[in-house]
């Protein structure tokens, strides 16, 4: 009698069970070539945003870099110039009657005397501000959100965000427009006239000093509003 001759033939339920030194590691291979082909958003290039007029302060490439950290809420809204020194002149109260009519959050962009020197010698811009959740306005007390934070330029942008410590974003008064303190410093100061301005290290935000020095003199000025 003749030996018989099996033939084996894999069944569906045995292909898909492969061992796991096998299709496992493609899928891993797999897995792995997809998050490398992930772009990631801080490489992407920004678009520009729209402006009603041009900037005194912020140049293309400042727009486009801050807008990186701009709320999703914001995203593809004009910038409308609401308030600047070049325009309107150098008064916080000017700057408060600018805001009226207005709710949404603004961008306030300035930079000092000492900064537009060092431009003149070395073609360096030190330009610093922040982004409130809300537009500036007489308040008691302290007001805004956790999308507040503050920013500086010199060799590159700096960006300070909430750290969470406490809730001290944006106060104003007549004489004065502050934004983050602690210990009783405050992140960004500027006087009524808009012209003295300080920055210290604070425990809203954890910021360097934003400008070249503690005390500083404003050179320019601007408010935009972004809705």
């Amino acid at each position: 009698m003749k030996g018989l001759r099996w033939r084996y033939t894999r069944l569906p339920s045995q292909v898909e069970d492969t061992p796991s030194g096998e299709g496992g590691e493609e899928e891993e291979e797999e897995e792995e070539e997809e998050k490398e082909a992930a772009p990631d958003p801080a490489l992407e290039d920004p678009m520009e945003p729209q402006l009603t007029e041009a900037s005194q302060v912020l140049g293309a490439s400042e727009m486009r870099q801050l807008s990186l950290y701009l709320p999703p809420s914001v995203t593809g809204h004009s910038w409308s110039l609401a308030f600047g020194t070049a325009r309107d002149g150098f008064s916080l109260r000017s700057l408060y009657r600018q805001m009226e009519g207005h709710s949404g959050p603004v961008l306030l962009a300035l930079k000092d005397q000492d900064g537009q020197l060092q431009t003149a010698r070395s073609s360096a811009f030190q330009m610093f501000g922040a982004f409130s959740s809300s537009a500036f306005q007489l308040s008691k007390g302290f007001y805004g959100t956790g999308e507040t934070f503050l920013f500086s330029f010199s060799s590159q942008l700096k960006v300070f965000k909430w750290t969470g410590s406490n809730s001290f974003f944006v106060k104003g008064d007549v004489d004065s427009l502050m934004m983050g303190s602690g210990s009783g410093e405050f992140g960004l100061w500027l006087d009524g006239d808009l012209y003295h301005g300080e920055s210290h290290p604070c425990a809203t935000f954890n910021n360097e000093v934003l400008a070249r020095r503690e005390q500083f003199c404003i050179q320019e000025l601007e408010a935009w509003v972004l809705s």
